[in-house]
């Protein structure tokens, strides 16, 4: 049963109350205290202390009190709602049922501001993620128009170097025309086709030794414009390939088709198992409701080295879909970078969990697995269970040479380490 308080002493200021309560017989770790505006408690596993301020006066009540224990005693600092003296501290005349109202209306209005405080809680929350998003896009939106200026620059200036090469081609083409149609006929004398020259084109030097005879000395400004003429383009062909077809016919004991439309079935599975009805998604726009787009999103922060950000991306795809082994494998790096080893342990074992059955199509999925976990043990110095998942990633990869020198790193170190041991 509470038990009325009877022995205190107090003090006040206009805004605020100091009260001094023994605590007889109750040990200070189990010591329960309550504030509210008219109701004061102090439980323990022997006795209950409880009082109440005077009538018409109430307290703050907004998590700025105090309280502090030791000594068998108790002190309260009290902060008032409105800056006024206190007659006296407790209420006169309060008997049993009065005070079982005041405890219980106190005790609501304690419930409906903690139920207050966690509702604005998580609005804030919300606010917080739509506001990391909105700033995320608007960063992709400026990088995107940024590519697609550059993109358009460079379009611009092909299309000026195409123009001004067009414009050329055009003028050597007139000048060809015009050497064509006064090129003098065949057996006519030097002097004539000197004559026959319109003043208007600039002169050329004449060469250091013409040829006086000879089958081909009347065609050598047709032989010139030979040259200078562009090629025609290739005329269209194909090109036949024959492979070489296989002689013996794959085992059946060695296929694998069951475990693949296993794994098929799977991942089809997982894309359909989506979570977008919960309260807290109702928000969001309808790309932000796709785990595919959430994890491009993570990628991107990752390669940018803003890993808290990366992991944000990957935990809301998670909560949108959990069947997806890739977002738990791309977490576990975030969490490698960021020196969490076992939430990157414990993501590794939940995508080799989801990458099942083992086929061809998820084998680089497994091996990073293997790796990041390996990696996460030896970093927790954990060297046995990591050179466990280096030889499974082996397995996997056998010709993969940066994990096999990392595992004959670990091997080193676990017998250096059984060496100083016997030492």
């Amino acid at each position: 049963m509470p038990v009325r308080v009877s022995e205190f002493s107090w003090q006040q200021t206009p805004a605020a109350i100091f009260l001094s309560l023994p605590l007889r017989g109750v040990s200070v770790r189990d010591a329960d205290v309550f504030c509210g505006e008219s109701y004061l408690k102090v439980g323990g596993a022997e006795m209950q202390l409880q009082c109440a301020p005077g009538a018409g006066a109430v307290l703050y009540y907004d998590g700025k009190s105090k309280a502090k224990i030791g000594n068998d005693t108790i002190l309260f600092t009290l902060y008032k709602k409105e800056p006024v003296l206190w007659e006296s501290l407790s209420m006169p005349g309060v008997d049993k049922e009065m005070m079982q109202r005041i405890r219980e209306k106190s005790i609501l209005q304690a419930q409906e501001k903690a139920k207050e405080a966690t509702e604005a809680k998580a609005v804030a929350k919300r606010e917080d993620q739509r506001y990391a998003l909105g700033v995320m896009m608007k960063i992709e939106e400026e990088e995107r128009k940024k590519i697609e200026d550059m993109k358009e620059n460079e379009r611009k200036k092909a299309t000026r170097e195409i123009e001004a090469w067009k414009e050329c081609q055009k003028k050597a083409d007139g000048q060809k025309r015009v050497q064509r149609k006064e090129k003098p006929p065949q057996g006519k004398q030097a002097g004539e086709t000197g004559a026959l020259k319109p003043q208007g084109l600039p002169r050329k030097a004449p060469p250091a030794r013409l040829p006086t005879r000879g089958r081909n000395w009347g065609n050598i400004f047709s032989e010139k414009l030979k040259e200078d003429r562009v090629p025609a383009p290739r005329s269209p062909g194909s090109i036949q390939i024959s492979f070489t077809p296989r002689v013996f016919p794959t085992a059946l004991r060695e296929s694998q088709v069951a475990e693949e439309e296993e794994w098929l079935h799977k991942q089809a599975e997982a894309r359909r198992a989506m979570s977008t009805d919960l309260p807290e998604f109702f928000d969001l726009k309808e790309e932000e409701k796709n785990p595919d787009w959430l994890k491009d999103k993570g990628n991107k922060l990752f390669a940018t080295e803003n890993y808290l950000a990366a992991v944000d991306a990957y935990n809301l795809a998670i909560r949108l879909n959990c069947k997806i082994p890739l977002l738990y494998l791309n977490r576990a790096a975030c969490h490698l970078k960021l020196k969490n080893l076992h939430k990157a342990i414990e993501d590794s074992s939940k995508a080799l969990e989801l990458l099942t059955p083992p086929v061809a199509d998820n084998a680089n999925a497994r091996m990073k697995a293997h790796v990041r976990r390996g990696t996460a043990f030896c970093q927790l110095e954990l060297y046995v269970e990591g050179l466990q998942d280096y030889e499974a990633a082996l397995k996997i990869d056998p010709a993969n040479t940066v994990v096999k020198n990392d595992a004959e790193k670990i091997r080193n170190i676990i017998q250096g380490t059984t060496l100083k041991s016997h030492d």
